[in-house]
């Protein structure tokens, strides 16, 4: 058990040492984005889970921000329809979304360079999911991984987590966008995406363009306690993850419990440098929640102005209007 740990622990190192560089991504055809200017669009989102962890920015948000430069447009949504489909107690929620919020621009999203904005502000989503899902089947869902996951553990879930991926289909081709950061573990999800662009442009007429794949080259981050897992916000363990709001002493001391063989002083040294500005950061713009309520609604009015001429033109071709 210990080689793994240790190689993971390894890894883990390396991927903070070359964080201070800008991530190398490449797209699902192998290619290479580290050039000066790539256009098309941009979509991802991330779940209003409170301030991420570690995984979280060695996984994607360090390469979000080096996105901002290499593409015509970048949207980033907090995808709060998203986190209902699990059970949300509404004052937490409202308080994670705020928290995700600082945590992108402490991570250096900034919102001149691309649209930051809260998913249930913008009611396009919705409406454009509704009508894709009225394009797929139940088997065809019924496969994906999502759903798989997380309702192994219960009878019966939800409509709303059956149907997740429509609503990240609609959430990516609401914006008409032509790339998509996103884990191999999310593959599967965004070929649906791929599979409803084709079957609305051979239904409606060619609109749509199907996304590509912006793979990161960095590795997954384990848990701190269970290195065959990837580290993550539910994990009931505290040890087991680093938030990006931890302390100095916090982060060492989960390195110090952690499952592994390798000298933990080194990796947490190297996390703390690379954590401490950001969680200042985020300390600092959570206590402006003005400021952050108008970054959301700025950003809810600029993906509005590109999501409801789109709708407009789905509803014209399906027979709305």
């Amino acid at each position: 058990m210990a080689l793994p740990v240790r190689t993971s622990m390894k890894r883990l190192l390396c991927s903070i040492q070359k964080c201070t560089a800008t991530q190398n991504v490449r797209t699902s055809t192998g290619e290479s984005t580290d050039k000066d200017w790539c256009g098309g669009r941009v979509f991802s989102g991330i779940q209003p889970t409170g301030v991420p962890h570690l995984g979280n920015y060695l996984g994607a948000l360090e390469s979000w921000a080096g996105l901002q430069g290499k593409y015509s447009s970048v949207l980033y949504s907090i995808v709060d329809l998203h986190a209902i489909t699990m059970p949300q107690s509404p004052a937490q929620l409202r308080d994670n979304i705020l928290d995700m919020t600082a945590s992108l621009l402490a991570c250096g999203i900034n919102p001149t360079h691309s649209i930051i904005f809260q998913q249930s502000q913008v009611s396009e989503h919705a409406e454009l999911s509704w009508i894709l899902g009225c394009l797929t089947s139940m088997p065809r869902l019924r496969h994906l991984p999502q759903w798989k996951m997380k309702s192994k553990d219960k009878r019966e879930g939800s409509v709303g987590l059956f149907t997740y991926p429509v609503l990240q289909a609609a959430d990516i081709m609401l914006y008409r966008s032509t790339h998509v950061p996103v884990g191999e573990d999310q593959m599967q999800h965004l070929e649906l995406a791929q599979d409803l662009a084709r079957i609305f442009n051979n239904q409606y007429g060619e609109l749509f363009p199907e996304p590509q794949a912006l793979l990161s080259e960095s590795r997954r981050v384990k848990s701190l306690r269970d290195p065959s897992s990837k580290m993550s916000k539910s994990d009931p363990q505290r040890l087991a993850t680093i938030n990006l709001s931890d302390s100095p002493e916090d982060i060492v001391l989960k390195f110090r419990k952690a499952v592994t063989d390798f000298t933990s002083e080194l990796v947490a040294d190297a996390v703390i440098q690379k954590v401490a500005p950001i969680r200042a950061e985020i300390g600092r713009l959570r206590a402006d929640r003005t400021h952050l309520e108008s970054v959301l609604s700025h950003g809810a009015d600029r993906a509005r102005q590109l999501a409801a001429p789109l709708l407009a033109e789905v509803r014209r071709r399906v027979g709305f209007s």
